[in-house]
């Protein structure tokens, strides 16, 4: 059911930094038209840190009651305090999200077997399909190949979002879990190769820009089609590297902003993109066919 193209969906704001709702509802009735597998509500990119608990359960539970099945919500439930994921994983499970992403415990650098345990606990508490988030340079801790394949074993922990870019990292897992979990990309530079590897999937900030391209390149990669797929992805590069110019969200939700699709809200301590990238990234966004 996780596999392919999954929007790592940002969270519209008007000016002053309102959820906007109207935005939202497009922004997800365009992903279900363009071939998005699934929806990642309230990630990263979706800025959870900056939400409150009330806004960030409301995103989830309006993307939940719009896709209304057709594909999968994974709502972003991570915290670095053990309780606090437990509590959001639950209130997502009641807002009927169809999994979990939960990012390894940021900033207080826990160890591995602190990250075994902290996993452990979230699935033993909610029983909902969860997902691992490794993505180091963002939380200042990694969680090896080891300690995801011990939790791999937990029957609700699925899957791990893999953003190191590590293809040697990848394939170990992938050869060493279970069948039945899934190993998914959060790199879009490096997600064809992670595919064609045998991973499920690509929790895709690009695709926030680009639903169709992104569906379509992982149903090839995942096909096995490795020409077709590096050569969508050739073109996707330059994409894939302006939406990273300054940190995510703050490049891919000014490009939507130039697209006509969301407004400019972005909260503190994000701010909006830099004047000096503002001609690299309409480029891209031109080249593309997007302006």
């Amino acid at each position: 059911m996780i596999q392919g193209s999954m929007v790592a969906l940002v969270t519209p704001m008007s000016p002053d930094n309102a959820l906007d709702w109207p935005a939202l509802h497009k922004l997800v009735d365009w992903h279900l038209e363009q071939g998005t597998d699934a929806i990642v509500a309230v990630g990263t990119t979706g800025e959870s840190a900056t939400l409150s608990v009330d806004e960030h359960l409301n995103v989830i539970k309006k993307i939940v009651d719009q896709v209304a099945g057709r594909v999968p919500v994974i709502a972003g439930t991570g915290a670095n305090a053990t309780d606090e994921a437990v509590e959001l994983t639950a209130a997502a499970k009641a807002a009927g999200a169809d999994a979990c992403l939960l990012v390894a415990p940021y900033y207080n650098k826990p160890t591995q077997e602190g990250l075994f345990l902290h996993h452990q606990h979230i699935a033993k508490a909610v029983a909902i399909p969860q997902i691992l988030y490794n993505v180091p340079g963002r939380t200042g801790v990694d969680m090896k190949a080891e300690t995801v394949l011990r939790l791999a074993k937990i029957a609700n922990i699925i899957g791990v979002k893999e953003a190191t870019g590590d293809m040697s990292r990848a394939k170990a897992i992938i050869d060493q879990a279970p069948d039945d979990f899934v190993v998914i990309s959060g790199d879009d530079a490096t997600a064809v190769e992670l595919m064609l590897l045998g991973g499920k999937g690509d929790i895709s900030v690009t695709a926030n820009v680009v639903p169709s391209a992104i569906s379509q390149m992982c149903e090839l990669a995942i096909a096995g089609k490795a020409e077709e797929a590096r050569a969508l992805n050739a073109r996707l590069l330059p994409l894939h590297e302006a939406m990273f110019v300054e940190s995510n969200p703050i490049p891919v939700k000014w490009a939507l902003e130039q697209m006509g699709l969301i407004q400019s809200g972005i909260r503190l301590p994000m701010t909006n993109l830099s004047a000096q990238f503002h001609s690299q990234v309409s480029s891209v966004l031109r080249t593309a066919g997007l302006l």
